[in-house]
């Protein structure tokens, strides 16, 4: 086995892991999760200012 068998073998490699990232992340099972973590700037704004409140009275 010489370096190019090797860097054959990397490349290979490395293109299965992008297609099993990309899979992961187009799946139906992860659809979920995305879409809990897209909406988490818009909620619990009025819960943030009650927890400031409570957490450090001055």
């Amino acid at each position: 086995m010489d370096i190019n068998d090797l860097r054959s073998l990397m490349t290979v490699l490395g293109l299965l892991c992008f297609l099993g990232i990309v899979g992961w992340a187009y799946g139906k099972s992860s659809k979920k999760g995305f879409e809990e973590a897209a909406n988490l700037p818009f909620v619990g704004d009025d819960d943030l200012d009650e927890t400031k409140k409570t957490s450090h009275p001055r």
